[in-house]
């Protein structure tokens, strides 16, 4: 798999999504320091409300899964999978990874 430095750890803030490009999309990028993966990727782009703003939604837990809640309408949708878990609907979802304080997503 090949990963590509999108920013660093310092950029982001402990449980709170930030927005960032990457390969000429907006991601949303979720730290969550204390879970195994600590950082997740998801596409920016809220597919209900047509807008970028899923970095903006609140992050928490339904069942065992860590979800981000779309900050207008409030569909959950998996960290893991970009899976919507109210609607047959999914975002896109890179692997994230922090390597010496560089977020990394994957290129594939």
């Amino acid at each position: 798999m090949q990963w590509k430095t999108i920013c660093k750890e310092t950029d982001l803030i402990p449980n709170v999504g930030v927005a960032a490009m990457f390969e000429g999309q907006q991601v949303a990028l979720f730290y969550m320091p204390k879970t195994e993966k600590k950082v997740y990727a998801l596409s920016n782009w809220d597919p209900f409300s047509k807008a970028n703003v899923m970095s903006r939604g609140l992050l928490g837990d339904i069942g065992e899964k860590l979800v981000v809640s779309s900050p207008i309408y409030k569909q959950h949708f998996e960290l893991d999978t970009g899976k919507c878990i109210e609607e047959a609907v999914e975002v896109p979802c890179w692997q994230a990874q922090l390597v010496n304080g560089d977020v990394q997503l994957s290129l594939t």
